[in-house]
């Protein structure tokens, strides 16, 4: 994207800088990376990190908007809602692809958004550890609105651990330890200092719930939730308590706002950063051109379920078709030149709630393939997960 970056970069980089950096990525916490780092952070322009920054405005309009504070009602499942639902989210994820528009200039595209945590602590490893080995300048950063590693870190711990002791405060997941996420697990006890909790060692005495240290039944006032509904269902581990009961603990963030801020949202948002995206149950005729579209369940997680190859069979077999969502395809632009091609990427803009939702961080996921993830990248370099750097603003 800034060729004299990418230029200086690729002329410096080596395979063993690359296997030096991973040494020290999967040695420096409890657990190793469980998914691939890609091998460069992406170096944004001013003009792209201006337009990610409006765009995410765009969309953070809208779905904080009183119009969809109604209309995003009915996308909690009736048996999955939690009560006390909080008045916003404490979390917030927007994923842009970055494509080119009809004059070859770089544009976000809205992918996906959750409101639910990402890798927030895992980002600060991997930019520390990122400097340490490659050349990014010394004019860029990672974080946004003034953040830097050791104020972000202390926002964290403002926003996740409050008031409370770090010991009653828990990272809640499904067994945690098996989670290629882990290692971000581990960044948030060591930044932190709140224990990643398997709910089924959660225990429940009438309304308070805890768990056990050293043999001590510990009190949770606060739960930095990670358990995705979808795992939760298709694993059906024993537990203790529900998500359903009435607890005396506090949410961050609350678990409604899984549903209600997900690709249920996308036929909502209206934006020239966001392809057209309908239900679709609530079509009366299926587009001409689906090999443009993509379809993509609303209750499932880390892309299982979508379908890339479009046709009207596939669409008229599927029996819940309020379930399900067509969103029209994006072309990615080659973005990032590496050894052997061009790879494409996804920026993940990462939100947390302080009196109104603050951009603070980045994400990036770099692919050769049909789409983002392994399945698709197999046998691939230059691709995974990463981050972005920007001018500093």
């Amino acid at each position: 994207m800034i060729p004299e970056i990418r230029k200086k970069y690729n002329a410096e980089f080596s395979e063993e800088t690359y296997e030096a950096f991973l040494r020290e990525l999967n040695s420096s916490e409890k657990y190793p990376t469980d998914f691939r780092s890609c091998e460069t952070p992406l170096f944004l322009s001013q003009d792209v990190t201006q337009k990610l920054i409006t765009a995410s405005s765009e969309i953070v309009s809208r779905v904080f908007s009183n119009e969809y504070r109604e209309q995003s009602r009915n996308a909690i499942p009736k048996k999955l809602y939690v009560p006390n639902e909080s008045e916003h989210p404490t979390f917030l994820q927007i994923d842009f692809a970055v494509a080119h528009n009809e004059n070859k200039e770089f544009i976000p595209q809205l992918i996906e958004l959750q409101g639910f945590p990402s890798l927030y602590c895992f980002q600060v490893l991997l930019d520390n550890v990122t400097r340490h080995h490659f050349y990014v300048p010394q004019n860029f950063e990672t974080y946004f609105n003034g953040y830097t590693s050791a104020s972000y870190i202390q926002f964290l711990r403002e926003i996740i651990v409050g008031n409370s002791s770090p010991e009653n405060v828990i990272l809640l997941e499904i067994e945690p330890e098996k989670q290629k996420t882990r290692i971000d697990f581990a960044c948030t006890e060591s930044m932190l200092g709140i224990p990643p909790v398997c709910i089924t060692n959660i225990i429940k005495r009438g309304k308070k719930l805890f768990y056990k240290k050293n043999e001590k039944e510990i009190p949770v006032e606060r739960i930095y939730n990670r358990v995705i509904f979808d795992e939760l269902h298709r694993k059906n581990l024993p537990v203790n308590f529900h998500f359903t009961d009435e607890l005396d603990v506090e949410w961050i963030g609350h678990p409604n706002w899984f549903f209600r801020i997900s690709k249920y949202s996308l036929p909502f948002i209206k934006s020239n950063f966001a392809p057209p995206a309908f239900f679709l149950n609530e079509l009366a005729a299926y587009p001409e051109d689906l090999h443009n579209y993509v379809l993509k369940p609303l209750y499932s997680f880390a892309g299982t379920g979508v379908e890339i190859d479009v046709t009207a069979d596939v669409l008229n077999a599927i029996s819940e078709q309020q379930n399900f969502i067509l969103q029209k395809k994006i072309d990615y632009a080659p973005l990032v030149e590496t050894p052997d091609g061009f790879a494409k990427a996804e920026v993940r803009m990462m939100f947390v709630w302080k009196e109104k939702p603050l951009l603070v961080n980045n994400l990036v996921r770099m692919s050769k393939g049909k789409m983002m993830g392994v399945n698709f990248n197999k046998n691939k370099t230059w691709v995974g997960s990463g981050l972005a750097y920007h001018p500093k603003m």
